[in-house]
C-alpha cells in the first residue's frame, strides 16, 4: 500500500504471522513541485512505482526464503527487471508495430493501420494476462490484488477495516494499473492514427520513443477517471477498464484480506503520526 508519505508492505511469513515493513517515499517526487506538473509527474511516479513494486517483491521473496538464508535482492534482481522490461517492450510495443507495418502497403488509410496495430497490441496484452492467470502462483498474486482493491474501497467508503467489512466490496477499482494498460493501448492507437511514418523502422521507433509521453497522458486520464468516477457518463467510459480487471483480480480469502488490511493500517498510522508531529 502506498500513501502520500509512506509505502507499507505486508507479507505473511511461512509460520503464518504477518510481517510489515514501511519505506518513506521520495518527498521531492510525491510532495515537491514536480508532483504538481501534469504529465511529467505521471512519468516520474510510474517509474518510481516500478522501483517500489520491485522492492516489495524482493522483500516478499526474502521473507519466503528466510529459513534458507537466500536473498533474492541486489544486482541479479534488477538485472532480471531490465531483461523483463526489454522483453515487454519488444512483445507489446515493437511487435504490433512491426506486424501492422508489414500490412500497411495493403491498407487504404493510415488510421486503419493504427487500428490494426492497436487491436494486435490489445490482443497480445489481454492474451498474456489471460494465459498467466492459469498459473497457480499468479492466481494467488491476482487474489492479493483483489484484496488490495477491496481494502481501499472499504477505506474510501469510511468503513471499519475488518475482514467482515472489507470482504463485501468489489475487486475492481478505477485507479488500477490494469486500467492504465488499457488506456495506454487506446491512446497509442488514437495519437498515432493521423501520422504515416516514412518507414517500418520509424513506425517501431516512434512507438518506443514516445511511450513516456503517452504514459504521462494515460496517468492524467486515470487520475481524472478517479475523480469523476461517480458520474454516469464516466461510468460508461471506464466500464472496459473495470471489465479487464476481471482478468487481473481474483476473490481473495480472509487470510489475504488480513494482509491487505495490515498494510493499509501501517500506512495510515504512519501518516497520521507525521501529521500530528507537524507544528501548527
Amino acid at each position: 500500500m502506498r500513501g502520500a508519505r509512506t509505502m507499507a508492505v505486508a507479507v505473511r511469513h511461512p509460520e503464518e504471522q504477518i510481517i510489515v515493513k514501511k519505506t518513506p517515499l521520495n518527498e521531492a517526487l510525491y510532495r515537491g513541485p514536480i508532483s504538481r506538473i501534469p504529465f511529467l509527474r505521471g512519468l516520474i511516479m510510474l517509474w518510481d512505482a516500478l522501483g517500489l513494486g520491485m522492492k516489495a517483491l524482493m522483500m516478499s521473496a526474502d521473507v519466503a526464503t528466510e529459513e534458507e538464508e537466500v536473498s533474492l535482492s541486489g544486482p541479479a534482481a534488477w538485472g532480471t527487471v531490465a531483461v523483463s522490461v526489454i522483453i515487454a517492450m519488444s512483445l507489446f510495443m515493437a511487435l504490433p508495430s512491426f506486424l501492422a507495418g508489414l500490412a500497411a502497403p495493403y491498407l487504404p488509410a493510415e488510421w486503419i493501420v493504427s487500428l490494426l496495430e492497436g487491436i494486435v497490441r490489445l490482443f497480445l496484452i489481454v492474451g498474456y494476462i489471460w494465459a498467466i492467470g492459469y498459473i497457480p502462483d499468479i492466481q494467488r498474486v491476482f487474489a492479493y490484488h483483489g484484496a488490495e482493491h477491496k481494502t481501499i474501497h472499504a477505506y474510501e467508503a469510511g468503513m471499519e477495516l475488518t475482514v467482515e467489512e472489507v470482504r463485501r466490496f468489489s475487486t475492481a477499482h478505477t485507479r488500477c494499473g490494469t486500467a492504465f494498460l488499457l488506456t495506454l493501448v487506446v491512446l497509442t492507437t488514437l495519437i498515432f492514427a493521423p501520422f504515416k511514418p516514412p518507414s517500418l523502422m520509424w513506425r517501431i521507433a516512434s512507438r518506443i520513443i514516445l511511450l513516456p509521453v503517452i504514459s504521462g497522458i494515460s496517468y492524467e486520464f486515470i487520475r481524472l477517471t478517479g475523480r469523476l468516477a461517480d458520474r454516469d457518463w464516466m461510468q460508461v467510459i471506464i466500464a472496459p477498464n473495470l471489465a479487464l480487471q476481471r482478468l487481473t483480480t481474483r476473490q481473495p480469502d480472509d487470510s489475504m484480506l488480513e494482509v491487505a488490511i495490515q498494510a493499509l493500517k501501517a500506512v495510515l498510522a504512519d501518516e497520521k503520526s507525521l501529521v500530528s508531529e507537524t507544528p501548527e
